[in-house]
C-alpha cells in the first residue's frame, strides 16, 4: 500500500554527487541539509529519507530542496540502490508483508472498551450490540452525553 515516488536519477559534474528528481515535494521551499543521522531528527519526509539513506552506508551528506535531492556519496561507493530508497519512501506495505487481520484490530479495540461502555440504545444498557462493541468507549460515552443534553434542551 502507499504510492511509490517517481524518481529520475541525474548525474552531476562531480562523480561523488548524484541528484534525484521526484514527482513529490519532499522539503517544501526551504533547504534541508543533513550531514549525519544526528541531523535527521523529526518526522518530516526529508528527515525520514535522510535516515534511510544514511542507513545504507553509501551516503556522506544529503541536501533536499522541494523535489530535488542531492546526495554526496561516501568515498568508493556508487549510487546503486539509492533511487529505490527514494521510490519506497511512502510505501508502508511491501510485497511479502502480512497486514494485520481485521479480527486482530477489533480485539485490540474491544480490550480498550472497559466498564465505561454503554449500550447502543442509550439507556445505559449493559448488553451491547455487536456494532456498539466495535465503537471505542469514549465515543459511546460522548454520544450518550450528547443525547442526554439534547433531551434536556428539548423537554417541555
Amino acid at each position: 500500500m502507499g504510492q511509490p515516488v517517481a524518481v529520475v536519477e541525474k548525474p552531476s559534474t562531480s562523480p561523488s554527487v548524484v541528484r534525484f528528481e521526484t514527482n513529490r515535494n519532499l522539503g517544501g521551499m526551504g533547504h534541508e541539509r543533513y550531514t549525519s543521522v544526528a541531523d535527521a531528527y523529526g518526522a518530516t519526509p526529508g528527515a525520514e529519507l535522510a535516515r534511510r539513506m544514511f542507513s545504507t552506508g553509501r551516503v556522506d551528506g544529503i541536501h533536499i530542496y522541494s523535489n530535488i535531492i542531492t546526495v554526496d556519496l561516501a568515498k568508493g561507493y556508487s549510487s546503486e540502490g539509492l533511487s529505490d530508497v527514494v521510490r519506497d519512501l511512502y510505501q508502508y506495505w511491501k510485497p511479502g508483508m502480512v497486514p494485520p487481520a481485521f479480527d486482530d484490530v477489533v480485539e485490540a479495540a474491544a480490550g480498550d472498551a472497559g466498564p465505561a461502555a454503554v449500550g447502543a440504545g442509550g439507556g445505559g444498557d449493559v448488553a451491547m450490540s455487536e456494532a456498539a462493541k466495535r465503537v471505542p468507549a469514549h465515543l459511546l460515552e460522548r454520544s450518550r452525553l450528547a443525547r442526554e443534553k439534547w433531551k434536556a434542551e428539548h423537554a417541555e
